[in-house]
This record gives C-alpha cells, sequence and structure tokens, in this order.
C-alpha cells in the first residue's frame, strides 16, 4: 500500500491532501517537528537523500520531492483525476501553474522566510532583501489575478496545480508571516478551498487541532530557534 511520510506543519500536507481528493487508500504516518528546532525527526530524515518531507514508499519504492511525489501518484494511483489532459484548451494553464507553485511561488516566499530568520525583515534597507520581497509580493500578484479570473488556477476545474499551490498561502505563512489584506482574489479562493470536504480531511488527519490558515490576517510566526 502507499504510504505517505508526513511532517506536521510542512508542505507535505498537499500529498495528504491530494490522496484525499483522488480518494485512493494510502497509510498515514504523521511527524511532529522538534518543539526546540522545529526540525522533523531522524525517522523522516532516512527516508531519502535531502532527508526532508514528503516522502511516499510504495512496495519497494521510496521518493521525496512534493512535485515527485504528487506526479507519482497522479499517474499511477490517480486513474487520471486532477490532471488536464495534453489536447484540452487549458492544458498549458494546468501545466504552468502547477509547476509555478514550486518554481516561483514557493521559492520567493522562503526567501523571505530566511530573511527573517537571520533578523532581517521587510523594514530592512538591504538591497537584496527588499529585491525579494518584490519577488514574493509580485507572485503573489500574479497569483491573485489569476483566482480573480477563474475559478481554480487552471481554470474552472479543481486540479492537482491547486493541490500545490495552497500550502504557499497558507501553513507556509507561519513561517514567513504575512498578510493577504492586499489580495482578495486570494482570499476568495482559499475560502473556495477551505469547503472542500477532501481538504478538510486531509488537515484534520494530517495535523490534527491545526486551524488552516484561509484568511486574510497576518498569524503569529511559529516559534523561532532555528
Amino acid at each position: 500500500m502507499l504510504t505517505v511520510h508526513h511532517l506536521q506543519r510542512s508542505q507535505s500536507e498537499r500529498i495528504v491532501w491530494l490522496c484525499e481528493e483522488l480518494g485512493i487508500q494510502y497509510d498515514l504516518k504523521s511527524y511532529e517537528r522538534d518543539p526546540k528546532t522545529l526540525l522533523g525527526p531522524s525517522e523522516i530524515k532516512g527516508l531519502t537523500p535531502m532527508g526532508g518531507a514528503p516522502a511516499i514508499t510504495d512496495g519497494s519504492i521510496t521518493i521525496g520531492e512534493t512535485t515527485a511525489c504528487a506526479e507519482y501518484i497522479l499517474t499511477k494511483h490517480g486513474s487520471g483525476k486532477l490532471v488536464v489532459k495534453p489536447d484540452a484548451s487549458n492544458y498549458a494553464d494546468y501545466l504552468y501553474w502547477f509547476h509555478f507553485a514550486n518554481g516561483t511561488l514557493q521559492p520567493n516566499i522562503s526567501r523571505s522566510m530566511w530573511f527573517g530568520f537571520a533578523g532581517l525583515g521587510p523594514d530592512s534597507d538591504n538591497p537584496i532583501v527588499q529585491r525579494s520581497l518584490g519577488g514574493m509580493q509580485k507572485a503573489l500578484q500574479v497569483t491573485d489575478d489569476r483566482v480573480k479570473q477563474n475559478t481554480w488556477l487552471a481554470g474552472e476545474e479543481f486540479t492537482a496545480a491547486d493541490v500545490m499551490s495552497v500550502f504557499s498561502l497558507t501553513t507556509m505563512r507561519l513561517f514567513s508571516p504575512f498578510s493577504l489584506e492586499e489580495y482578495p482574489g486570494i482570499v476568495r479562493y482559499l475560502e473556495r478551498v477551505g469547503k472542500r470536504e477532501a481538504y478538510q480531511k486531509a488537515m484534520e488527519k494530517g495535523d490534527p487541532g491545526f486551524k488552516p490558515l484561509l484568511g486574510k490576517e497576518k498569524p503569529e510566526p511559529i516559534a523561532r530557534k532555528l
């Protein structure tokens, strides 16, 4: 059986959600972060060369990297669900937004997170920090524009592109706190996400008791002791 190794409060929530949306059978193994370092336990670090989450095992196969895990599950277990066929008019849109999640959106937010950990917040006059902040704001604005004009990222149908993108707009804000006040399209988009039964199930299974950050407010940061 497919096993999903999920580190709580992390991007591996995407893979739990993906499995719930697909309605496939899977075994979920959740791991808590160390309360002092915020890092994952040794059990999950030993699964893949980089030691991160998510990781999945399927028989004798073990694979890491979020996008690789998602593509593997979609191809091997998805039965054609949550993807757009190459001959569809919105195929290019689906492909673009599926990869935009980890190619542009997440890296831009992550850079701001690491600057914050280093004590260089958005008020810093460091030009590199300001350039990074500008990149994050542009990525958010592009996303906001897209979901103002479309119900979902690939168009009017919910796809894996949405599953890949939502973490960066929600749980990631625990580590790099920012408000969505300036992005009403994203806020309405997250309202739609929050109504999905599979999303609700995934968040409750993977992170019991955690209230998803689906609003526009700037959240309180998770303890920073890295």
